[in-house]
């Protein structure tokens, strides 16, 4: 059964209430990242802030009364380390929003640029990978809990400009979908979040190409309503799309052909 259309035993259980729950953010001090930790705050959750830009995380963290660790999501000792101190800060961990992300700008001809390729990948996909290592031991000491990955739209569709940012992308939905139906039977939910490009600054040098291909920048706003509808759902392994105008709901996967 394709995890889509699975019913997860976890979700639909927050009801509008987050007090109580505990949630860590990457990539929480601009961006989607800051407009959750706004979200979940208002909603009554205590909230870890991390990021590597530690001025802004810090700025975050003493507005909204939450706490902010550095943390390089590359490395998988600082993931560790934040949901570490979020269960020592807090008592537990409930979610686990894994959205940092960078663009990589990188073409694959005369322009490759290694580093810039390197950092891409170890960001948007190993920084998924070792969030969700990190997160697991604590969800399961909650009895379950949720895990969200920020995909992109260009996860679902072909991004000739960052082919790159693309693939890296696409990975993670892979990862989420293969993963959902493993954890969902112990109450955790694995599910991702695939906006379209949002005014955030990942797309600074972008608006230009979009505009061209027809792609509206998203509003920050309607990927927060996406992130807690997705919270309040059901099922896992899923991949939601965000797009202007349309209400967010997990995309619809084909099956693969079978044989002759």
């Amino acid at each position: 059964m394709d995890a889509a259309s699975r019913s997860g035993s976890n979700g639909g259980n927050y009801s509008g209430n987050y007090s109580g729950k505990v949630a860590w953010i990457t990539g929480g001090a601009s961006g989607i990242g800051a407009a959750v930790a706004r979200r979940l705050v208002e909603e009554g959750a205590q909230v870890l802030i991390s990021d590597v830009n530690v001025e802004a995380g810090n700025a975050l963290a003493e507005e909204l009364g939450c706490k902010f660790v550095r943390c390089d999501v590359r490395e998988p000792a600082d993931n560790n380390a934040a949901v570490a101190t979020a269960v020592e800060t807090f008592g537990g961990l409930d979610i686990a929003f894994l959205n940092a992300g960078v663009a990589s700008r990188c073409g694959l001809g005369g322009d490759f640029d290694l580093e810039a390729y390197r950092r891409a990948m170890a960001v948007n996909l190993d920084g998924v990978v070792y969030g969700i290592v990190a997160a697991l031991p604590a969800l399961r000491a909650r009895g379950g809990g949720d895990i969200v990955a920020t995909a992109s739209m260009a996860a679902l569709t072909a991004t000739p400009f960052d082919p790159v940012y693309g693939a890296n992308k696409a990975a993670v939905v892979g990862l989420v979908r293969g993963l959902g139906p493993n954890h969902e039977p112990e109450g955790i939910r694995i599910n991702a979040l695939c906006p379209s490009f949002a005014d955030t600054p990942i797309i600074e040098g972008m608006k230009d190409e979009l505009d061209k291909l027809g792609l509206p920048v998203l509003d920050v706003a309607d990927v927060v309503t996406a992130f807690m509808r997705l919270l309040e759902a059901r099922g896992a392994g899923q991949a939601w799309y965000v797009v202007p105008g349309r209400p967010s709901e997990p995309f619809q996967f084909r099956r693969v052909p079978g044989p002759r």
